[in-house]
């Protein structure tokens, strides 16, 4: 045990860490219910299981999984790690045993992961490039370039190497995806010391990543709404009130829970008596009701809008059940009819597929005829699926899910109209999935030397490229390309942390004493790192941009990929207005953060 453990210079104080390690081994076993004392888990046992996970490396990648994702899901408050973060320390905790993993299955992951964080933004990504968005994305890359100057300003004047730098960038900025890219640049630029500098970029990584979550959020949604001079709270208000023009008593959205369907009878006195059907359900423009079925002379007949309804006809209604009780049975007589209330309902999420309802507001569509009979209750928009408020100005886009509810019949009419439905599914195209990573990754392997330095995209960026293009043209044409959301899900969080598992074990054995090497210094150029560019680009966000202040924060956490920050905006605004900011902003920067990695090693080389 004492040899196997002391391979490594600095041996007293890889002892200690080395030590944790096999505790946090042993931990695992104990939270699966195996006592030590009866499994006899002596020292020659922890000298087998460091063996073994030397021998068997992706046991080693999966215990660093399973620990990440662990202590990534702990709280300190409303606080944790999250899963990123988690993984890097527990396969640095792991790669005290000295474990070599294949740089090969670091790449395969990455490469996975690249394509899915293209394949989510790319819808949005192009709209806001060449759509009503361009000013958001115009912002989130010159907040980029804000945020790639400050790393490469604080590194210069640190004097760091370029794996200290590239993890400082990373980790303040709080864009993992970067270390892949930095990885394959220092590997390119044929530098010295390449493997010392790739041990940094974790150490770096893992300094800084705290307050760049942390900080991002607290300036944005503590200090923002001071450096703007506006009470948010008030702000998102008065930005629904505005944007509320149009919009029916009682809100555009209404759950189908709250809805009910009754059968009421048709009395000559009736207001309804002799009216269409279109005219009937208008008779209260305040609240949506909806004819879904007549039945006249003892047969549920066919109907349209212009169908006359007569004294004496049943009619299935659908709305609000206050708006039932207090508007239409006053005026009519309900009746129970079985038969005719039988309505096949059902909820189902639709994706915004057609160019001709891009860009048009809700309440645009609805005074289209294809949404009669349905309620929206839930809009969901970019790869991080946040809500968007339902408001009668909000517009929808192409990529947007809109969650849906009533009879069959109406919903299956909204679905035509607007593009598909995006039922569950298990299947994934890989076809398409590996169609798309091998091209991009073709382009990405082209090199152009210029001035003698060869610049290229890599592999990996050449995937996030083909990511961005293949999930674009998965928008415009649904019927092929299909990566449902449980496997897009696996692709992204599992595809990097096996990445990120894979860099911490390879860098434990420096980690310790990379760190010192680094010395308390590394955390106060994060602080800077993270905060220059989140203290300037509320000003940016209302001087140059002009952004209306109830959506300018979200706009900023957008521009730093921080959905953490935009959460706590809108716990500060009480309101999920922000949101309307985030997703172009998110999708550009996403993009260009990424690339960075590469950009900033290119810098410094």
């Amino acid at each position: 045990m004492h040899a196997l453990l002391h391979r490594t210079p600095n041996a007293g104080t890889f002892r200690i860490a080395k030590q944790l390690a096999l505790i946090a081994i042993l931990t695992i076993c104990v939270f699966q219910g195996v006592q030590a004392a009866d499994t006899g888990i002596t020292q020659d046992s922890a000298i087998w299981i460091v063996a073994t996970f030397q021998e068997h490396p992706e046991l080693a990648i999966f215990l660093a999984l399973g620990l990440g994702y662990w202590i990534g899901a702990v709280k300190f408050g409303s606080f944790s790690l999250g899963a990123v973060t988690g993984t890097l320390l527990a396969g640095v905790l792991i790669g005290q045993m000295d474990i070599s993993v294949s740089s090969q299955v670091k790449s395969i992951f990455f490469l996975m992961f690249l394509f899915a964080v293209g394949y989510g933004v790319g819808p949005q990504f192009v709209r806001g490039i060449a759509h009503d968005g361009a000013p958001q994305a115009l912002f989130a890359a010159l907040i980029c370039v804000l945020c790639l100057a400050t790393a490469y300003g604080a590194a210069k004047l640190a004097g760091y190497d370029i794996g200290f730098s590239a993890g400082l960038y990373a980790g303040a900025t709080t864009i993992s995806a970067s270390i892949g890219l930095a990885t394959d640049a220092i590997n390119r630029a044929g530098i010295e010391n390449a493997q010392q500098a790739l041990n940094h970029i974790p150490i770096a990584y893992a300094v800084t990543y705290l307050f760049g979550t942390i900080g991002t959020g607290m300036i944005l949604a503590y200090l923002g709404p001071t450096l703007l001079r506006v009470n948010l709270a008030e702000e998102c208000k008065r930005y629904e009130r505005e944007h509320s023009a149009g919009e029916p008593e009682g809100g555009m959205a209404l759950a189908w829970h709250q809805l009910s369907l009754r059968a009421f009878k048709i009395t000559p006195d009736g207001h309804a008596a002799g009216k269409t059907v279109a005219q009937a359900e208008a008779l209260q423009p305040e609240v949506r009701v909806f004819i879904e079925r007549i039945r006249r002379n003892g047969e549920i007949i066919d109907f349209d809008a212009d169908t006359v309804l007569k004294a004496g006809d049943i009619v299935a209604v659908s709305g609000p059940t206050a708006s039932l009780v207090s508007v239409i049975e006053p005026n009519a007589e309900e009746v129970a009819d079985r038969e005719l209330e039988n309505v096949p309902v059902e909820s189902v999420d639709v994706f915004v597929q057609k160019k001709n309802v891009n860009g048009k507001s809700l309440a645009e569509l609805s005074k289209e005829g294809f949404a009669r009979g349905v309620y929206l209750t839930k809009i969901t928009r970019g790869a991080t699926s946040v809500e968007i408020p339902i408001l009668a100005q909000t517009k929808i886009y192409r990529g947007d899910i809109l969650k849906i509810s009533g009879s069959k019949v109406h919903t299956d009419r909204v679905i035509a109209a607007l593009g598909y439905a995006d039922r569950p599914a298990t299947a994934t195209d890989v076809i398409y999935v590996g169609a798309g990573i091998v091209l991009g990754g073709l382009v990405g392997a082209l090199v152009l030397p210029v001035g003698g330095v060869p610049i290229t995209l890599s592999t990996s960026g050449g995937a996030l490229i083909a990511g961005l293009i293949f999930g674009w043209l998965r928008c415009i044409h649904p019927t092929f390309g299909r990566v449902p959301a449980p496997a897009l899900w696996i692709m992204n969080s599992v595809g990097l942390n096996v990445f990120i598992a894979v860099v911490g074990i390879s860098a434990g054995p420096g980690f310790i004493a990379g760190l010192q090497e680094a010395g308390v210094g590394l955390f106060f150029w994060g602080v800077v790192v993270t905060s220059i560019p989140m203290l300037l680009a509320p000003y940016i966000g209302k001087y140059l941009f002009r952004f209306d202040p109830a959506i300018n924060l979200g706009c900023c956490g957008g521009a730093r990929t921080s959905t953490a920050s935009v959460a706590m905006v809108g716990d500060k605004a009480q309101s999920n207005v922000p949101m309307l900011g985030y997703t172009v902003p998110y999708a550009v920067s996403n993009t260009l953060l990424t690339l960075w990695g590469m950009v900033i090693v290119l810098l410094l080389v």
